[in-house]
């Protein structure tokens, strides 16, 4: 078995703390990870999905209405991947804070990091399944899930990244309108949290260090990819989905 092989993530992290303020009036009494988009709370959609892509142990991060969302992993005892909370009940780290707090509990080997309001129907090959397999340690230190911009349900922005013909990355410019949009999920390399500061920071601190030592990848989703971030956007993923299963 050779080297990358053996790094393949079993592991994932679940950002699940934000205050999901462009949610509201939702938001108010439920945090934005237990909204329900087709009849299922965002959180367990993403849950299944890692479970379908192999994924065995998930950490979750709770902040907002924390108490909410760990009784509900609670109830999930049964199914996997096995849920292990991360508490920032006390200080919002945002995303590369709380990937960092998380990371004893993630381990040494490269690990998935997820979004709760990015959802998608799926192509003809589970979208997970297809980052993972694609995943080379050898040649990348993060790897990014990345829609279409033009074509993604819940976006209207300039898009996030240009992508060369090795799946190298690079920001938007400015003024520049990209192909792609950033769709929520990631593998990532432990080795890239060093030297970060401590408390709050983003992932796009991550990503940025990664294409600067030219080891930020991308992959194309296979489907349809819908952001979830406003009241609005719940009706159109509802139908979306139910067209996709139909």
């Amino acid at each position: 078995m050779s080297p990358a092989s053996k790094a393949k993530p079993s592991r994932a992290m679940v950002l699940a703390a934000g205050l999901g303020k462009r949610m509201r009036p939702l938001t108010t009494t439920t945090p934005k990870p237990l909204i329900e988009v087709a009849g299922k709370p965002l959180l367990d959609h993403m849950l299944d999905r890692l479970a379908q892509a192999g994924i065995a142990e998930a950490v979750v991060n709770i902040h907002y209405l924390a108490g909410l969302i760990e009784s509900h992993v609670g109830r999930r005892r049964a199914k996997t991947p096995r849920i292990i909370i991360s508490d920032e009940r006390q200080r919002l780290l945002e995303t590369g804070g709380g990937v960092k707090k998380a990371l004893p509990h993630l381990g040494e080997a490269p690990f998935l990091v997820v979004n709760t309001d990015d959802i998608w129907a799926e192509g003809p090959r589970p979208n997970l399944r297809r980052l993972i397999d694609y995943w080379d340690v050898s040649r990348m230190d993060a790897l990014l899930l990345l829609a279409p911009t033009a074509t993604s349900f819940g976006y209207e922005g300039k898009g996030d990244f240009a992508m060369d013909a090795f799946g190298r990355l690079r920001r938007r410019r400015d003024r520049e309108v990209c192909p792609f949009v950033f769709a929520g999920v990631s593998i990532l390399n432990p080795s890239l949290f060093a030297d970060t500061p401590e408390g709050p920071f983003s992932l796009n601190l991550i990503f940025d260090k990664a294409a600067a030592a030219e080891r930020l990848f991308g992959l194309r989703l296979e489907g349809f990819w819908m952001h979830v971030g406003t009241p609005s956007a719940i009706a159109g993923a509802d139908a979306r989905l139910a067209e996709s299963v139909s």
